[in-house]
């Protein structure tokens, strides 16, 4: 098969697919050249490509599709090399262009040669060629010599210095020198030397050096503009990341733009080649660029000659062309079937060509064989020495329900729930094939208030990953507007933010093992809700910088109130004695409820497996979380004043108890019992400011019969 013909049949019908002479996208490309349209690339045109069964850069890519459609000459401007010749022998027929430039006639744009090519013609005084904009004398800068020297002609490989430019002697003629008669030749001290060099510098300087290939973007276009405009000549020029040197929204840049689109458009159909390639429909002026967002919409929306290509990821058979081309380079690559390369080629959706390369080595960097594309592809983003889930002590996982309800309280049902999740993302054994995509578990904890769903999601990511810091919550509060939906992913590209990225995924892509608590999730906006369900599914989120965040390593929480408000009436009809199953079924129907509402069942039907339903506190919880309270300012007591501060129980526990029976009281559960115990807070500030206790005394505190606090020594009551 043939570079041109890279369709089924002959009329140019039937599908395409990819094969190993070139990528699908520079299938199009070739047939819009075809049609007669100057082309926009943009995309990945930094990633690896292939061309005629090899790998190849994009650049490498482009340009031999170019010359395969019948270019005689490829040129490639970006804003670091300057002009530059990717292909053998090309840099010298541009210099014969160049040297020679064709006559101009007027292209299907009607402008022909533009005024600025006249301009700069006239300026050169039609000598000099049209790409040297340097008049005799002018001071050269310096990169005008040194940034494609690889890939000039010979006369613009020169040294540079002026013909018959002296090199350093130890003898010099005496008339060079000034330091003898002529024809003696003797040496010369270092102080007459340096002095003949520096005359000789100060000449080098002001004399004409030989023309090199232009440099500047101005002259470049111009002329390209030139060149273009003839059918001489077969030409094709790339000009990369223009959007960089011609910053959009700035005015001056609107001219620069204005000048490329008069190139693209003004460009001729050549005359058949000597070589008998078929030429383009005209001369090809192209862009590439990384976002055709950074370009002036006018730019390439207004004329229909003009298109642009998007060039995205490999598709799965392209995937499958390069996993064919690699396969010895993987690990255990001996023993692969047509199956593993199947499921490779699957598991590496929305991967560069670049990066399935690197995959081939992370199989070797890391132990992991080609059998095991979960596995390889989780060690190869992640890109983590230490894996947490493999570093947790069997034992402690067993016993995992022991240590979240010692945290806690009265949960049982919840805690046994979470346990359970927890010791199978240890073991590994899922559904489906690569259980490594999803999410490690994702749980929606629903229930009363204040019962504990923050504090088991705190305790889990102290558990599984020996910090803390892995716990990281969002509230949904802060998500109740349409665009707050862009904060989780990063505002799209060209809004203001956008390099920062989504507070969601950088948070992952810095911290792949974490808890992921999304706080009261009935509060955020349904768009919001989309980007769960993608996360739920397919265990990634892109931001809008194009970097993609893996949840594969993440447990997601979910926490709701939704149907909390009538458990007050729950507990007014029947007392604190609601069964677990009459509150487990109100709250999975009133969440079942919201999601219909809002138009998103699809969400809970993922999330149903995880729903968890909390209990309300009875009346053994609430002594136990009041001893913890207390706990806890004993303990602050202690290690700001080196005072021992002892509850009186026999008090205290009446008092609370009696207190949080009220059904309004309960329904607001833990939070309700730190609200009560606040003014036995207040009245042992007021007790330290009153005596100044004595580092190493004992006080207790304690609550009277009429509910007032009382504090003193251990001995005295009150």
């Amino acid at each position: 098969m043939s570079a041109i013909d890279l369709t089924k049949g002959e009329d140019g019908t039937g599908p395409v697919t990819a094969n190993g002479m070139m990528p699908l996208w520079a299938v199009s490309l070739g047939w819009e050249l075809r049609r007669g349209r100057q082309v926009i690339l943009n995309g990945q045109i930094r990633d690896r490509w292939w061309f005629e069964d090899r790998p190849a850069s994009f650049q490498w890519l482009v340009a031999g599709v170019l010359e395969a459609r019948g270019a005689d000459v490829v040129g490639w401007w970006d804003p670091v090399a300057g002009l530059t010749f990717p292909l053998p022998d090309h840099a010298e027929r541009f210099a014969r262009l160049a040297a020679n430039p064709p006559p101009a006639t007027a292209g299907d744009g009607g402008g022909g040669a533009s005024a600025d090519d006249g301009r700069h013609a006239s300026r050169d005084g039609g000598e000099a060629p049209a790409g040297d904009r340097r008049q005799p004398g002018a001071r050269t800068r310096p990169g005008d010599r040194d940034a494609v020297a690889e890939d000039r002609p010979s006369a613009w490989r020169d040294g540079g210095d002026a013909p018959g430019d002296d090199r350093e002697r130890p003898w010099r003629d005496g008339r060079d020198g000034r330091d003898g008669p002529a024809g003696d030749r003797r040496p010369v001290d270092a102080r007459t030397r340096r002095g003949v060099e520096r005359g000789r510098d100060r000449s080098r300087l002001l004399s004409p050096r030989p023309a090199g290939p232009p440099r500047a973007f101005e002259d470049v276009l111009a002329l390209v503009h030139r060149i273009a405009a003839s059918p001489e000549a077969a030409t094709a020029f790339v000009f990369q990341d223009v959007d960089h040197h011609l910053p959009p929204g700035q005015p001056e840049s609107n001219l620069g733009y204005l000048r490329l689109r008069a190139a693209m458009t003004d460009a001729v159909t050549p005359r058949a080649s000597l070589a008998g390639r078929r030429p383009h429909a005209r001369n090809a002026v192209l862009c590439a660029v990384g976002d055709v967002g950074r370009l002036p919409g006018w730019f390439h929306q207004e004329d229909p000659r003009i298109a642009t290509l998007h060039i995205g990821p490999p598709d799965p058979s392209e995937r499958r062309l390069w996993l064919t081309w690699l396969r010895d380079e993987f690990n255990g690559a001996p023993d692969a079937t047509r199956q593993d390369i199947e499921a490779l080629v699957g598991a590496s959706d929305g991967m560069s060509g670049w990066e399935i390369e690197a995959l081939a080595r992370t199989s070797w960097l890391r132990g992991a064989p080609l059998q095991r594309p979960d596995k390889l592809l989780e060690l190869h983003r992640l890109n983590v020495s230490v894996d947490p889930w493999t570093q947790l002590d069997r034992e402690t996982v067993a016993r995992a329900a022991d240590v979240l309800g010692a945290r806690v309280v009265g949960q049982a049902k919840a805690v046994d729930a979470v346990a359970a999740a927890l010791q199978a993302a240890f073991v590994g054994v899922d559904f489906g094939g690569l259980g490594g995509a999803r999410p490690r578990g994702a749980f929606f904890f629903v229930g009363p208030t204040g019962v504990g769903k923050t504090e088991l999601a705190k305790t889990v990511a102290e558990l599984m990953f020996g910090d803390q810091s892995a716990y990281a919550r969002f509230d949904m509060s802060e998500y109740q507007q349409e665009h707050a939906a862009e904060r989780l992913a990063g505002a799209p590209p060209g809004y203001i933010g956008h390099e920062q990225g989504g507070e969601l995924t950088r948070r992952v892509q810095e911290r792949p093992f974490s808890v992921l608590l999304f706080d009261e999730i009935e509060k955020a906006h349904p768009r919001v809700l989309d980007k769960f369900l993608q996360i739920l599914e397919d265990g990634r989120l892109t931001d809008g910088r194009g970097q993609t965040a893996y949840f594969s390593q993440c447990l997601i929480i979910f926490t709701s109130n939704t149907g909390a408000e009538a458990v007050q009436d729950l507990l007014a009809r029947s007392g604190d004695e609601v069964p677990y199953a009459e509150l487990e079924e109100h709250f999975t129907h009133a969440v079942e409820e919201k999601f219909r509402s809002i138009g998103r069942p699809e969400i809970y039907g993922r999330l149903k497996p995880g729903v968890v339903v909390f209990d309300m506190l009875r009346r053994e919880h609430v002594v136990k979380i009041t001893d913890r309270l207390l706990g806890q300012l004993t303990e602050s007591v202690r290690e700001r004043h080196q005072v021992e501060l002892v509850a009186d129980e026999q008090t205290l526990h009446p008092w609370i108890t009696g207190r949080m029976s009220d059904p309004e009281r309960q329904a607001y559960g833990g939070r309700q019992i730190r609200n009560e115990l606040e003014p036995l807070r207040a009245a042992v500030v007021a007790h330290f400011l009153a005596r100044r206790p004595e580092p190493g005394s004992r006080l207790r505190l304690g609550i009277g019969a009429e509910g007032t606090p009382w504090v003193g020594t251990e001995e005295g009551g009150g």
